[in-house]
Formats: C-alpha cells, structure tokens, sequence
C-alpha cells in the first residue's frame, strides 16, 4: 500500500517514515503543502498522513483542496492542537481520522489499518493463488501452508502478482507499485528482488517472467 506522509519536521518524519516501510508500505515523504498537492497529481498513493501546520500550503488547504477534487485518498490529519473544536475542524474539511500530537505509534499503525480496510471494503484481504496465499491486512504470506519470511518489497512484489490474477506485470508498473521514489531506483532493482523471493519459495518456477512483458504468477487463468 503507497502512502504519503507530509510533514516538515525532518526528524519525525524520517522516523515515522522508517517504522512504517518496516510495516510494508511504500512511504514517500513531502516537506510541504505545495509539494504534496505536486506528488499526489503524479502518482498513485492510498493513503495520505498529513500535519495540518506546514510550510507554503497548510494541511487544511491540502485536504481541502482534496476533497473539492474529489480525490478518493484516505487522509489521516496529524496536529499539535488536539481540542474538541480543532477535531472538528479537520473532519469537516475532508480528512477521515484525526490524530492530535504527541501519539502513541501503536494507535497510528492502527488507525492507518482500520483506513486501508476502508479504502477498498468490498475486496477480501486473502489473496490465494495455486498454493500462495497472502493475508493482505496481516501482512502474511504462506507456500503450502508455511509461513514465508519476506523483506516488505519481496511481499509487496508478491502482493502485485497475486492481484493480477495471472496477467503479466511490467518491471514500471512494479517500480509504481512496491517502490517509495520509483524515479530513485532503477528496473534492475526488480529483477534483483524477484530473484531474491525466488529463492525463498518453495516452488520458485510460479514466478514466470518474459523480457518484454514483465512477471506474473503461473495459475490456470494466466494469459
């Protein structure tokens, strides 16, 4: 799951940043209002943690800006000012939870899961293919009923063939999905990381791969 977290306070933000890639998302960082209006017009993300006090564009005019748009993101608000009327100020302008600061990281990891389950709450969070099954809320993956011990992009990349449903995927669109700054890294980044799950499935031959499609997970329905 992609997330932007914005915040201009570089110590927590790199260190809620690290926590949460160690929790499998994909985190990029903005420092700023104006530039995470600029990083949501180019990419895909699902959720959105935003501090309301930040430099250029404040929080309230990001989330705003957001919902006149109609923009489907998931947003939690993050602020200093933790009062009854400033909780309602930030639900009223679009934001889906309110997290006044300092917080415990445990009830932010929480409510982060209660606003992915909520961003898609008609899809099931097994994924099973053949004998791979992942539990996407727990962030589970088994072969034949047996735990596999997996880096967070390993999963992620596993998590994406299991959602394609046996159609191939592009070296790019894994580099958009599974990757923080795709732009930072190159494509030889998603050979290697395939090369590495490979390794640690128990029948490595599932994951197929063709120069010029990309990778996808061999079931009955591939194509």
């Amino acid at each position: 799951m992609r997330l932007l977290l914005v915040e201009d306070e570089p110590v927590l933000a790199d260190a809620l940043a690290d926590g949460l890639r160690r929790e499998g998302y994909a985190v990029a960082i903005a420092r700023d209002g104006l530039s995470a209006l600029e990083q949501l017009g180019n990419a895909d993300f699902d959720l959105l943690i935003l501090d309301r006090d930040l430099p250029i564009y404040s929080g309230d005019y990001v989330c705003k800006t957001l919902r006149n748009q109609n923009h489907p993101i998931r947003i939690l608000m993050l602020t200093a000012a933790g009062t009854l009327n400033d909780r309602v100020i930030g639900l009223d302008l679009g934001a889906d939870d309110y997290l006044p600061k300092p917080f415990a990281y445990a009830e932010l990891l929480a409510r982060l899961r209660a606003l992915g389950r909520r961003s898609t709450p008609q899809v099931s969070t097994i994924l099973e293919t053949g004998n791979i099954r992942i539990d996407s809320a727990r962030h589970v993956a088994e072969q034949s009923g047996i735990p596999l011990k997996l880096t967070p992009k390993e999963y992620g990349i596993l998590e994406t063939l299991l959602k394609a449903n046996g159609g191939w995927v592009s070296n790019s669109n894994l580099l958009d999905k599974v990757w923080d700054s795709p732009d930072e890294v190159g494509p030889t980044i998603v050979k290697a990381t395939i090369h590495t799950l490979r390794r640690k499935l128990l029948d490595s031959s599932v994951v197929e791969s063709a120069p010029v499609f990309g990778y996808r997970i061999k079931t009955d329905n591939a194509r």
